[in-house]
C-alpha cells in the first residue's frame, strides 16, 4: 500500500515493526520502536508519530497520535482516515521530510504520558479522537 502520506520505504518498515510484536511476545519482550513517519496538519497542530502497521490491517498504522490539546496518547488511526482529514483552513494532513523521523526519540521518550505503555497492547486499543479535526 503507497499512499501520499507513507512512501513504499515507510511502509515496509512500518510493517516489519508491526510483525516484531508478535514474534517477541513469548519472550516477555516490551518493545519501542523509533517512529517511521511523522504527519502533521499545518494549520491544527495535530501529529501522529507513526511506528507500526497491522499484518492483518494495513491500513491501520500505531504510534504517538498528539491532537494538540496536550494529551497524547499511545492508539491505532487508520491511514485513510488521515488521508481524508482536513483542518480548520481545509489543509490536509502532511507527511514530514525535513528529517527522518528514526533520527528523534523514541515515542515514549516524546509523551511523558506515554512511558506507562511503551509497547502496543495484545488487542488493538480504541483509536485516538479526532475531535479538533474535521473530515470534508
Amino acid at each position: 500500500m503507497h499512499t501520499k502520506l507513507v512512501t513504499q520505504a515507510q511502509h515496509e518498515q512500518l510493517l516489519k515493526n508491526g510483525e516484531e510484536p508478535r514474534r517477541s511476545r513469548g519472550r516477555g519482550e516490551m518493545i519501542d520502536f523509533r517512529p517511521v513517519v511523522k504527519l502533521f496538519t499545518p494549520d491544527a497542530q495535530a501529529t501522529w508519530l507513526l511506528s507500526e502497521l497491522y499484518p492483518d490491517d494495513s491500513d491501520v498504522a500505531f504510534g504517538l497520535c498528539d491532537l494538540g490539546i496536550g494529551f497524547p496518547e499511545l492508539g491505532d488511526v487508520p491511514i485513510s482516515e488521515l488521508e481524508a482529514l482536513r483542518g480548520p483552513l481545509n489543509l490536509p494532513v502532511e507527511r514530514d521530510g525535513l528529517r527522518p523521523p528514526a533520527a528523534r526519540r523514541t515515542r515514549s521518550a516524546r509523551s511523558p504520558r506515554a512511558r506507562s505503555a511503551t509497547s502496543r497492547p495484545s488487542s488493538k486499543p480504541q483509536r485516538a479522537s479526532e475531535r479538533r479535526l474535521r473530515q470534508p
